[in-house]
């Protein structure tokens, strides 16, 4: 919000020469945030002057209309000037920039012959002078004298903040508050703007018939002027705050509407009285109903709107945005103003929902005054009769539901024991009582927050108002020692280790949103009773098309591989780890649980809390597209392939400390012919392969895309590692050729051969697969190198022969295998 200081000073009284620096420090120990400082003076330098039109040459020979101006800026003789509006005529006040100035956007004037005659300064624009987008004429003054300084006339001479409203201090989107805050930090006295109207008494019958049939509204205050002078402008120094205050003056209805808002906070609405069709009916819109809102977008309305209708139908989006059809325009002499309190949170919602944010809805969002309903539209009304020539109609709407406020019991002890600074009982209610507080009792106090501080409700908010009017800077600050801290825990080292070990081998690491689009089940081809379509659904998510918790990192994790794809990356090797969510057995079945913020809850409440949480392990995934090696000099080009995507997982296997073992598997989005298993310790934690080309196509995936996903989660701790024992005896090696089944996993093979030989065998390789006619259709031949070694002697070719022999036996007895001659 902008805060033009003249026109706070009118309600905060402000010392003579308060300096910039302090004002902007009073702000920011109040809690205000000060976004700019800007003084308007020095938005133009050099001579800027009042000027009076002596006399006007019409030059007609020229394809645009331009005038030769003689103007008198208190000089001896009258200054010489090219101009091309028309909006101003012989007598008229205008403002010049003399030659030596220089304007926004350092744009300099000086003397100079066009159109063949000599042009001595420029008649100026609001837009020429920075003070709004308006450039349809220049500025034509109601008074001034020629040749005096034009900056004050023009509102030029002013200092203007720009301060960030938080939250929690809505009252302050308003004059009335920041001077309230204001006065208090510089301790000068305050003048509530609020007493510049008295509040009118609601009469039997009202300006105009009301029903209000809706929960959200409860308060609703019109009053009426009629025979308004259409042709009435808003007077300068309204037009002038109003443009300091970052809003485009419009017509007087209009900038009366705003200027009582800016200055108390309380938004209004001008309907034009003559445009109204029946009584007007404050209710929840249909489903369906349309409204065509003041800025000409045809809006379809929610049953969670609050709508203001006639017997035409809707005509404003209560709180947020007047209807075209009852706006206030050229033609407007009668005016029927609206003053209402509605709920914040109704307000905030269709706000949001229509992704309109206008400065009620910034208001009435977060709060404002319902007090001041009835004083606001008073205040307007007086303005409009006072600038416009209207009669003040007597009747008077008050339609008043509110309920009592609340108080709230503060014990006096409590600053003192929350904040740990001595607070006596005095300092106690003077604060609160700065706040707008009523104060009554002794300890504990019975508080009654003022009708602007909807957010005071319990004593931790006096609490902060006691400290934060009282001086932060007296809270002295202490840095809390740090307890020693225990390390990182073994699920935080083993990820740790796993990302560096994944960013060692070319993986660049990325995070996603957890939230996917349910359509990805679809496009990953996933079965209908697979379990990972049972997904939790966010009640209100970020993005609509986002709408589910992923139950697998590779369904957020595509969508990063296709956005750098589609930026221009061509190689692509990125992983992830992260939680997936599955939802419990029973989730839609159990009660919800309603777990109270004033106080603890009972240990009971907090266990079937959280037996409603879903299960989150945590998955590592990564997608390889394109090369893996680039061409070089005695290099050839190769792209990644499913093989990668089973090395990766062996990456997560020595970073983890354990052994992955792999084997043939089937399960989307893998192709079914390129997908291994991955196991540890005989239990599947996951899978690696190629993509299935349809999903790629899905996915918008190049072709042969690889991914791997595990579970972190159901990967065993390694035990305590041995120290290997190193044998100084010699190896025995011994080559062995089993013949087995084409669809038998060389790997299986291995393992079993492993097992047979025991503990003697030194290590196991596979060296050769061969196939062809000798061995018969659908058989291969896998030939090993066993090492074998004994701790304690050397082995004797027996030995070596008999530890051979029993590891054939167990791969024949598990896969028919047979020794080749």
């Amino acid at each position: 919000m902008y805060i033009p200081v003249s026109w706070l000073r009118e309600y905060a009284a402000l010392p003579e020469g308060l300096s910039e620096q302090r004002l902007d420090e009073a702000f920011v120990d109040a809690g205000l945030e000060v976004e700019s400082v800007e003084n308007l003076r020095e938005r133009v330098t050099g001579p800027l002057v009042v000027g009076r039109v002596r006399s006007i040459e019409e030059l007609t020979e020229f394809k645009k209309p331009i005038r030769h101006c003689m103007v008198d800026v208190g000089n001896d003789e009258p200054q010489s000037i090219i101009c091309g509006a028309r909006n101003f005529a012989e007598g008229d006040l205008v403002v010049v920039a003399l030659p030596g100035s220089v304007l926004p956007g350092d744009f300099a004037i000086g003397a100079r012959k066009t159109y063949g005659r000599m042009s001595e300064g420029m008649i100026a624009s609001e837009r020429e002078l920075g003070l709004s987008d308006e450039h349809s004429g220049i500025i034509v003054l109601e008074e001034g004298t020629p040749g005096e300084d034009a900056r004050p006339v023009i509102g030029l001479d002013e200092t203007v903040f720009e301060l960030n409203i938080t939250p929690d201090m809505g009252y302050c989107f308003s004059l009335r508050g920041v001077a309230r805050e204001t006065a208090h930090q510089l301790g000068v006295a305050f003048t509530d703007p609020a007493t510049r109207a008295e509040e009118p008494k609601a009469t039997e019958a009202g300006p105009w018939p009301l029903s209000v049939e809706t929960a959200n509204c409860s308060r609703f205050a019109l009053r009426a002027v009629e025979g308004v002078d259409p042709d009435a402008k808003s007077p300068g120094w309204m037009a002038q705050r109003l443009t300091q205050a970052g809003m485009r003056p419009i017509s007087l209805a209009v900038d009366v509407t705003n200027y009582v808002m800016l200055e108390l906070g309380q938004p209004l609405h001008a309907f034009d009285r003559d445009k109204l069709r029946g009584g007007l009916v404050v209710r929840q819109a249909e489903q369906g109903e349309k409204l065509t809102t003041l800025d000409d977008v045809v809006r379809p309305l929610d049953a969670e709107d609050t709508v203001i209708c006639d017997d035409t139908g809707a005509i404003s989006l209560a709180g947020v945005m007047g209807g075209s059809t009852s706006e206030v325009g050229d033609g407007t002499v009668n005016v029927l103003l609206e003053g209402a309190y509605w709920d914040p949170t109704a307000i905030a919602r269709t706000s949001r929902r229509h992704k309109l944010i206008s400065e009620a809805s910034k208001r009435y969002e977060r709060g404002a005054d319902a007090d001041l309903c009835a004083i606001a539209i008073q205040y307007a009304a007086d303005l409009l009769v006072r600038h416009g020539g209207g009669r003040l109609v007597e009747a008077v709407t008050d339609w008043d539901e509110r309920k009592p406020r609340e108080h709230v019991l503060l014990p006096v002890t409590e600053p003192t024991r929350i904040v740990g600074v001595e607070y006596s009982r005095e300092k106690v209610v003077a604060m609160l009582e700065a706040a707008g507080c009523a104060v009554d009792g002794v300890d504990p106090l019975m508080v009654t927050p003022p009708s602007w501080r909807p957010d005071l409700t319990d004593p931790a908010d006096l609490v902060e108002e006691v400290v934060r009017l009282d001086g932060y800077q007296h809270v002295p600050s202490t840095l809390p020692r740090a307890a020693e801290g225990t390390g990182l825990t073994r699920p935080q080292r083993r990820r740790r280790a796993v990302a560096t070990a994944l960013a060692d081998n070319g993986l660049v690491e990325l995070y996603t949103f957890p939230f996917v689009d349910p359509k990805r089940h679809d496009d990953f081809k996933l079965g209908s009773d697979d379990e990972r379509r049972s997904a939790l659904s966010v009640l209100n998510p970020l993005d609509s098309s986002a709408s589910q918790m992923r139950t697998s990192v590779l369904a957020t994790l595509v969508d990063s591989v296709r956005l750098n794809l589609d930026r221009g990356a061509k190689d692509v090797a990125v992983f992830e780890d992260g939680l997936v969510f599955r939802p419990q057995n029973g989730w839609g079945e159990r009660e919800v649980v309603d777990l109270p913020v004033s106080r603890r809850p009972e240990d009971e409440y907090i266990e079937l809390a959280m037996k409603r949480l879903p299960e989150q392990p945590r998955h590592v995934a990564a997608v390889l597209t394109g090369q893996a090696q680039s061409a070089g000099v005695g290099s050839e080009a190769r792209a990644w392939d499913w093989s990668d995507a089973v090395d990766v997982a062996d990456v997560v296997a020595d970073a983890c400390g354990v052994e992955f073992t792999v084997r043939q598997g089937e399960r989307a989005p893998w192709h079914p012919g390129r997908c291994a298993e991955v196991l540890c310790g005989g239990e599947v934690v996951g899978y690696a392969g190629e993509l299935h080309p349809e999903v790629c196509e899905a996915l918008g995936l190049p072709k042969r895309t690889a991914a791997m996903e595990l579970d972190l989660s159901a990967v065993p701790f390694p035990g305590t590692a041995q120290a290997p024992v190193i044998s100084h005896y010699p190896v025995t090696l011994i080559d062995v050729a089993l013949v087995v089944g084409e669809d038998v996993p060389a790997g299986e093979v291995g393992r079993a051969l492993t097992e047979g030989a025991g503990e003697l065998l030194d290590g196991l390789e596979l060296f050769d697969v061969y196939r062809g006619e000798k061995l018969g259709e659908g058989k291969k031949s896998l030939a090993f190198k066993m090492e074998l070694r004994a701790g304690d002697r050397t082995l004797t070719n027996e030995e070596g022969v008999e530890v051979r022999d029993r590891a054939v036996a167990v791969a024949a007895e598990r896969f028919g295998a047979q020794m080749r001659g």
